[in-house]
C-alpha cells in the first residue's frame, strides 16, 4: 500500500495541469496562477487523510483552488491589475483566437470571469458552479449572461454566437 505522501505526489502530478488552467483563466496571470494552485493543494495536504478516501478528491482540491481565488478577490480588492516596474508590450492581434479569448476574460470582473471559467472551462453545471462560488443559482445565471454579453461584445459574434448558451 502507497505512503499518502506517495499518493497525494501522484494527485498532484496527474491534476496539476487542470489546476493551473484553471487559475490561470480566473487570475489571468501565470505567476499568481501557480501560486494560487501551490496554495489549495498545501491546504489539501493537510486534510489529505480525509480528502482522499473522499468520492472526490479532485473536486475538493478544485473547490479549495475556487475559494482561495474568492478570497483573494476579496482581500486585495482585486481590480484584475497587477503592479509592475515597466510597461508591459501591447498584445498582437494575430487573429488568434486563444489569445483574444484570454485578452477578453481579462477585461471581465472576478465574479463574472470565475462562473465563466467553471462553466465552460470545467464544464460544471449551474448548480455546482453556485455551489462551488457560494452563490445563488439565479446568480450564477445573470452572472453568465452578462459575462457572455459582454465577451460576445469583446470578441464578435463569429467566435461566439448570438445563441450561444450552457445551460
Amino acid at each position: 500500500m502507497a505512503k499518502p505522501e506517495d499518493e497525494f505526489t501522484a494527485f498532484v502530478q496527474k491534476e496539476w495541469p487542470s489546476l493551473y488552467r484553471t487559475a490561470y483563466l480566473m487570475l489571468g496571470d501565470h505567476g499568481l496562477a501557480e501560486d494560487l494552485v501551490q496554495s489549495a493543494l498545501a491546504k489539501t495536504f493537510i486534510v489529505w487523510s480525509r480528502v482522499r478516501d473522499s468520492e472526490s478528491p479532485r473536486g475538493y482540491v478544485r473547490a479549495t483552488l475556487v475559494n482561495t481565488a474568492s478570497s483573494w478577490f476579496r482581500r486585495r480588492g482585486w481590480k484584475n491589475e497587477l503592479a509592475t516596474g515597466t510597461l508591459p508590450e501591447q498584445p498582437h492581434r494575430d487573429g488568434d483566437a486563444e489569445s483574444s479569448v484570454m485578452e477578453a476574460l481579462e477585461q471581465l470582473p472576478p465574479g463574472q470571469r470565475a462562473v465563466v471559467v467553471l462553466r465552460f472551462h470545467e464544464d460544471l453545471s449551474v448548480n455546482e458552479t453556485a455551489r462551488l462560488l457560494n452563490l445563488s443559482t439565479g446568480t450564477v445565471k445573470s452572472q453568465t449572461s452578462h459575462a457572455l454579453a459582454k465577451l460576445r461584445t469583446l470578441l464578435a459574434t463569429d467566435i461566439l454566437p448570438e445563441g450561444a448558451h450552457h445551460d
